[in-house]
């Protein structure tokens, strides 16, 4: 977000600064005001007893939260692009009644190690890899997979790999284009992060990218405070500048097609990168037989603007899954 400065106080809710923000809203969408106190499910979620564990994956340390009984059937949730685990600490909870939950950090983001050169071949082995180390594979039914924005991406390309092996994968705003709009990495220049002398400080630098507003502030400065890191000096953050040096995000058309397993896509309503013109061409591309589901209010960022419908949607959608057959040829 642009402004994260906490207010002196802390009123329920403060008045947005508009002015101040320079944001692209969707149609329709309008800013609203912030969310400073957190409320009561949300302290209660973040104070789940939680795992934490690590898994080497060809010599790199991959950092994974685990929620729930081992043996109920596997759920992983995967972050998107310079985020962390800790972006699902207040979702996960809400499903670990009916599963055993993981969220891990992508190599090179979060609390996983760093690598020499990133590929999505990679970051799908990994993706396997937690999977096998929180022992989803030892319970009769396959894991699924939810990931969001560049961990949809990762999804994506899981599904179509290693769909054989997996109940299903959810996709969360993430957008395949068609030919027309092109997409891919960002355009970013590479250097050294900034070191701040304190943490207030660095947090106070926290941006949502993409930018977007968010009005729940209490947990924006929750996921910025787990961005960064103590390091000489004082704080940076986490993630490595490096991922997008020579990286190539691939066809993900070709990938979504190639879907081995059910899948779900998850859009915001609001959301600038994929809008509902998006989600019907990646409803044509999966042969018009898996659903596309809009989150009310959200933007791109769903899981921060829209918690508990999210939660809602999604549990509504496994339960489906857990009784019915599925109807697309994979």
């Amino acid at each position: 977000m642009s402004d994260t400065e906490k207010p002196s106080k802390s009123p329920l809710v403060a008045e947005q600064e508009a002015e101040q923000r320079q944001f692209e809203l969707a149609p329709g969408d309008s800013i609203g005001p912030t969310v400073v106190a957190p409320p009561e499910w949300f302290k209660r979620a973040v104070e789940t007893p939680v795992e934490s564990r690590k898994v080497d994956v060809e010599g790199t340390p991959i950092h994974y939260l685990h929620w729930g009984d081992p043996d109920k059937p596997g759920l992983l949730l995967v972050h998107g692009n310079g985020a962390h685990a800790y972006w699902w600490s207040f979702i996960a909870p809400f499903l670990a009644k009916e599963y055993s939950v993981a969220a891990m950090d992508l190599s090179g983001m979060g609390d996983s190690g760093f690598r020499s050169h990133y590929s999505m071949e990679s970051y799908a082995e990994e993706l396997m890899a937690v999977c096998e180390d929180a022992g989803f594979f030892d319970n009769e039914e396959p894991p699924i997979v939810v990931g969001h924005s560049f961990g949809g991406f990762v999804t994506i390309l899981a599904g179509a790999l290693y769909g054989e092996r997996l109940a299903g994968t959810v996709i969360v705003d993430s957008p395949v284009n068609p030919p027309d709009r092109p997409g891919g990495p960002p355009n970013r220049t590479i250097r050294p992060h900034r070191v701040y002398p304190t943490l207030e400080e660095a947090m106070g630098r926290f941006r949502l990218a993409p930018p977007q507003p968010c009005e729940n502030f209490y947990i924006t400065e929750y996921v910025a405070r787990h961005s960064l890191k103590k390091v000489e000096g004082g704080w940076t953050w986490k993630f490595d500048p490096r991922i997008w040096r020579r990286f190539s995000i691939g066809d993900p058309a070709e990938r979504l097609r190639a879907t081995k397993c059910r899948i779900a896509v998850m859009r915001g309503e609001y959301s600038v990168l994929l809008p509902e013109e998006i989600g019907d061409y990646m409803f044509s591309l999966l042969g018009r037989a898996a659903p596309v589901i809009e989150i009310p209010q959200a933007r791109h960022h769903v899981l921060l603007d829209q918690p508990l419908a999210f939660v809602a949607a999604l549990r509504a959608l496994l339960a489906d899954w857990n009784h019915s057959h599925p109807h697309r040829k994979s």
